[in-house]
């Protein structure tokens, strides 16, 4: 299990994931209109293969890292023992809840070179979020989500999104309320026995 402090964002990494991309295109740019003024097909090459890659990289290589480590972690929770009772993988972050032991595995997008495998007993608040809006006929709600505190940092993961707003009593809503509740009391339950157990 892990001592160090959670961290949802490895810096570095964000920095390199948004900036490099963007300097080797700023790069070339600065070389084909150093070198070929007049075009052909070195300033083809130049000025349209980097945004290219830079703009699948910004939209796919992230996801690609991302899945690719919650993999790894998935596989090496399974060879320690971790009983995953609950698992929940969105865009942002992993959760997987081990009511048994008393125990939660995290791995986040913007930080997926670090597992964390930790007591639920770190956990200091735990609560879902309906994301209900508005007043009257326009009261709904576009993002509904379970939240924790984990070492003072605060762990929030969709269980619904949407870029428009749903009435609190559409399927996707409740849908949603109904997963977040259950990953809540997941982690209660993990809490419960990791604190019980020490």
């Amino acid at each position: 299990m892990n001592s160090e402090p959670v961290k949802k964002m490895n810096v570095p990494y964000f920095l390199a994931y948004i900036l490099i991309p963007a300097a080797v295109t700023a790069l070339c740019f600065f070389l084909g209109y150093t070198f070929f003024r007049d075009g052909g097909a070195g300033a083809v090459v130049l000025f349209l293969i980097p945004p290219v890659l830079s703009i699948l990289w910004w939209m796919f290589g992230g996801k690609i890292i991302f899945k690719g480590k919650r993999k790894k972690l998935m596989q090496e929770l399974e060879h320690s023992g971790f009983c995953a009772n609950h698992t929940f993988d969105s865009d942002i972050c992993t959760v997987v809840v081990d009511m048994e032991h008393g125990k939660i595995a995290l791995i986040f997008f913007w930080n997926p070179f670090q597992n964390y495998v930790l007591p639920a007993g770190r956990i200091s608040k735990i609560w879902t979020d309906d994301g209900k809006n508005g007043m009257g006929p326009l009261t709904g709600s576009s993002r509904v989500s379970f939240l924790f505190t984990i070492d003072g940092i605060r762990v929030r993961v969709n269980t619904f999104t949407s870029n428009k707003r749903w009435r609190m009593d559409s399927d996707y809503i409740l849908t949603g309320i109904s997963k977040a509740d259950m990953m809540a009391e997941a982690l209660t339950e993990a809490k419960g026995r990791s604190v019980s157990s020490n």
